[in-house]
Parts: structure tokens; C-alpha cells; sequence
């Protein structure tokens, strides 16, 4: 799929780049990042080899949030590194599916 017949690429701090990264680890649409959530993406970009920062992680939540990444309280930010490093994300964070 061409990156940019994506709807991923619509999202807020989401651009080519990431929406090659998201597809590599099998998120193709809106619907499927909505419901795997930020933490899981980003557990699997970093599980697959894939060389991103914790900002990728905040941009994939951001992008769910309709904000940008760097508007994301210190506490969101925190709160979303502690669950990307443990097996259960805070409910705040999980998909739309688990909550």
C-alpha cells in the first residue's frame, strides 16, 4: 500500500516515515493502531529491531489523542515509558478493544 493512500499519514504527528514503521509491524489503518493502542505499537516496532526513540511512543499516542506529542503532560509522558516497560499498559493507555 502506498503510504500515502493511508489514512495513518492523516494523523497528528504521524509522516511517511512512521507510517512505513507502523505498517512493517502490521498497522494499516486508523482502526487497527485504535485498536492495538500506542504502548503495543510501539512494544512491537522495538520488539521487530526497529531503532525509535520514547518520542515515537509519544507521537503514537498523541496521534490518538488528536495532539501533538509535545503537548502531553510530563505525568502522560512518564506514565507511558513505566507502561511500555511492563507487560500491562495503565487503562488510560490500552486500545479501545481492552478498555
Amino acid at each position: 500500500m502506498n503510504v500515502y493512500e493511508s489514512d495513518l499519514i492523516h494523523l497528528k504527528n504521524i509522516g511517511a516515515a512512521s507510517v512505513n514503521i507502523l505498517h512493517a509491524v502490521g498497522i494499516h489503518s486508523v482502526n487497527d493502531l485504535e485498536n492495538i493502542g500506542a504502548v503495543e505499537t510501539y512494544r512491537r516496532i522495538k520488539n521487530r529491531g526497529i531503532s525509535v526513540s520514547k518520542v515515537m511512543l509519544y507521537a503514537l499516542q498523541g496521534a490518538l489523542d488528536n495532539t501533538h506529542w509535545s503537548d502531553l503532560s510530563s505525568q502522560e509522558k512518564a506514565e507511558l515509558i513505566e507502561a511500555a516497560a511492563h507487560q500491562e499498559a495503565p487503562a488510560q493507555f490500552q486500545s479501545v478493544v481492552n478498555s
